[in-house]
């Protein structure tokens, strides 16, 4: 279970979150969307310890966050992958061991991805939709209960992509909770099975895909959301 409890956040004179209050209390894959600025990174930094929140408090399985034990049970996808440079993606991966303990599933994922060509090469002269997918299986080699994928299919080639889709839908199908933040509503919208949709630093609708459909009167998720930002009062759905 993880609640947003009136989280409010600004850096500077810039208010990024507003007493944002959200629970995500069952299984499955919500989609956490918005508009460039409307605050979902930094929500989800706020989950992970890397943003402090200027006001309220986050609880994960009832306890409020705090230390680093509790992200032992979360993969985290950060957008944007900074990596060691100098290191080979195998480096990459025994230095993540090293400091978390092995990974039951990196083998696998290597194969799943078709990365084997690329394990002793050095990262800096990787494509960008290589160097995502050594991102991908550096998040999910753990076998963690929670998933927070901050746009995971950036740069993929469709084989990728479609890879990605399917190791997504069986880690739901295994009871685990999946935030996704994505721009790419094709993508959402085979995915997931319940819309967050921000804007302006607030939650302003909670939904599942029906619901938000029929409430827009539109045929896909890339129509509803642009529904939604003409419509920014748009009522929020529980």
């Amino acid at each position: 279970m993880i609640h947003f409890k009136n989280i409010s956040k600004s850096f500077g004179k810039n208010l990024v979150l507003q007493n944002v209050d959200l629970q995500i209390n069952t299984p499955g894959i919500f989609a956490l969307l918005g508009p460039n600025g409307s605050g979902k990174t930094t929500l989800i930094k706020t989950f992970m310890g890397m943003v402090c929140a200027n006001s309220g408090e986050i609880l994960f399985n009832q306890q409020v966050v705090s230390g680093n034990e509790y992200r032992k049970k979360i993969s985290y996808l950060p957008q944007i992958a900074r990596f060691p440079e100098n290191l080979t993606p195998l480096e990459f991966f025994d230095f993540i061991e090293k400091l978390r303990g092995p990974a039951p599933r990196k083998e696998e994922l290597i194969h799943w991805f078709n990365i084997e060509a690329f394990l002793h090469k050095t990262l800096r002269n990787l494509s960008g939709g290589t160097r995502q997918k050594i991102n991908l299986v550096s998040c999910l080699m753990y076998n963690n209960p929670v998933l927070i994928l901050d746009e995971p299919s950036t740069g993929l080639d469709p084989v990728a992509m479609l890879k990605l889709k399917k190791w997504i839908l069986a880690e739901s199908q295994q009871g685990k909770q999946i935030i996704l933040c994505s721009h790419l509503m094709d993508f959402v919208q085979e995915l997931a099975d319940e819309v967050i949709f921000m804007l302006d630093g607030e939650v302003h609708y909670r939904g599942n895909q029906h619901q938000l459909l029929a409430q827009t009167n539109t045929q896909t998720l890339e129509e509803a959301i642009a529904n939604l930002l003409s419509e920014p009062k748009a009522q929020l759905v529980c």
